[in-house]
């Protein structure tokens, strides 16, 4: 508990007797939580510089798709979609701060942001795609609200819970070996995908990728913080140079020809203005019905419950992380105002879809501020407060081409991958689902197919070994639903 002032003079002291700000120290329970106002702010920038990839991430994956009407999101303005992911992360990481006091940032998810560009928006309008992220998000909110999420948590297998994120964590992998140029499609013959350019790595822009590669790797087993960020720009500079030097130009050019040499993305090149004011036109782009007309209702609830699944169960997974590591558990490891947190971040995941960015979510990267001393939300202001000033930075992401980007999809794979080691491999009830969950999502380019085979996978070993009882019956449904995800060509030939 904190050492309180007397009333005339409110001023509160640390463990170590050092005095805090009294007001700050008591709304934010400071020094009762063993931390100072100094360690707050430097635990909200190192969150910050370990999580700010997300604003070039973001649009680039969410660049790479185009919904039914053939078209890109934003009109493909990059500058754009990195604002309003700014923009989104920092109101809704200052909102978790100052709602529910915990040092936890939320910015838009990665593996949500590939599902809603590479599953959902082709098969509607990109409003559309995002009404749905809304949808997702007041559903999650009405399931916290009324307790409905212990229902839903012990529902689903834990080990699938699991093989989900490391499926989407290998998809991610794939993304960003692709958009690099490091695998490429072959075109013809019966293997679907090779190494370079017919089996060799050609170019300039492969070799800027490989070193950024090797940076981050370099950068994260070494324990630096923001190694993703370093990464990122200082690879970025390289492009420059390299273009600057050997006129790469991009793969595709001005007179329809196609330079497989050339940058998938950007061409990078030094912006003439470093300093903009933020276009924040595609913030409210999003309509809450017509997904169901286009893509049918049993598709468009398919597509709402696997963003709630992987959005729900991964919050609580992280929250429960950064409340171990800042040592704010309870006896019955709930960290404090729970029920706060769950609500903020279900009005994220809506709060993304409004700014048309996709799901925000909480960040496990939130750890990194915690190892910096953070223990509360004042923390998660600084970082939101940071986001905000990110937006005035939008042009500086124009200049980031794929190659110097995409390297840390690869290592957030990684990072995801690595819960593989939770999966009971042994146990070929839960194994032969999860593995189906893991590989189908990179070989079908869909997560959505690698949650369904799972779930599918699951309902169908049990029964055929008499175990119809230990199936929950919420996975009864989610199995028939999706059964008819899997045959609704059939089915809708068949109706009309």
């Amino acid at each position: 508990m904190s050492n309180q002032g007397s009333a005339e003079n409110p001023t509160t002291t640390t463990p170590t007797g050092r005095p805090t700000a009294g007001g700050l120290d008591r709304f934010f329970k400071i020094s009762e939580r063993g931390s100072t106002v100094g360690r707050e702010v430097r635990g909200g920038i190192v969150t910050f510089l370990t999580m700010a990839y997300i604003i070039v991430l973001n649009p680039i994956i969410l660049l790479q798709g185009k919904d039914m009407n053939g078209d890109v999101l934003a009109d493909g303005n990059f500058a754009t979609i990195a604002a309003c992911t700014a923009l989104a992360a920092g109101v809704l990481t200052i909102l978790m701060g100052a709602v529910a006091n915990y040092p936890l940032a939320l910015a838009t998810g990665l593996g949500l942001n590939a599902f809603v560009t590479f599953s959902i928006a082709s098969q509607m309008t990109w409003a559309d795609a995002m009404g749905l992220v809304v949808i997702e998000g007041l559903v999650i909110l009405v399931l916290v609200l009324t307790g409905f999420r212990e229902a839903v948590f012990h529902a689903v297998p834990g080990q699938l819970k699991i093989a989900i994120s490391v499926g989407i964590g290998l998809f991610i992998a794939l993304i960003g070996l692709v958009d690099a140029g490091f695998v490429r499609r072959t075109g013809a013959g019966p293997v679907p995908v090779e190494l370079g350019i017919g089996g060799q790595l050609q170019g300039w822009p492969v070799l800027v990728f490989a070193v950024g590669l090797a940076l981050v790797i370099g950068l994260y087993v070494m324990g630096v913080r923001g190694a993703i960020l370093i990464s990122i720009v200082t690879t970025t500079l390289l492009a420059i140079v390299v273009e600057k030097l050997a006129n790469v130009g991009p793969t595709f050019t001005d007179d329809g020809g196609v330079n497989p040499k050339g940058w998938n993305l950007n061409v990078p090149a030094w912006p003439t203005d470093v300093f903009q004011k933020p276009d924040f036109g595609i913030i409210g782009d999003f309509n809450l019905l017509g997904s169901w007309e286009n893509a049918g209702v049993v598709t468009a609830a398919l597509f709402v419950f696997t963003l709630m699944l992987a959005d729900f169960f991964d919050t609580m997974g992280t929250m429960t992380a950064i409340g171990a590591e800042a040592g704010l558990l309870d006896e019955e490891g709930n960290p404090p105002n729970t029920r706060r947190i769950l609500i903020v971040d279900s009005i994220a995941a809506a709060g993304g879809g409004m700014a048309s960015v996709s799901s925000n979510t909480s960040y496990i990267e939130s750890a990194s501020g915690v190892a910096e001393g953070a223990r509360t939300g004042l923390a998660s202001i600084v970082t939101g407060l940071l986001f905000l000033l990110a937006t005035l930075f939008s042009p500086l992401v124009e200049i980031i081409p794929n190659e110097a980007a995409v390297p840390a999809l690869v290592l957030v794979g990684f990072l995801m991958m690595q819960q593989v080691k939770g999966i009971d491999w042994d146990d070929l009830e839960i194994a032969i689902p999860a593995f189906l969950t893991i590989v189908l999502m990179p070989f079908t380019y869909s997560i959505s197919v690698g949650i369904g085979a799972g779930f599918l996978a699951f309902v169908l070993i049990k029964s055929v070994r008499g175990k119809f009882f230990q199936v929950h019956p919420l996975m009864w449904v989610i199995a028939a639903l999706f059964v008819v995800y899997f045959a609704i060509s059939p089915i809708t030939a068949w109706l009309s």
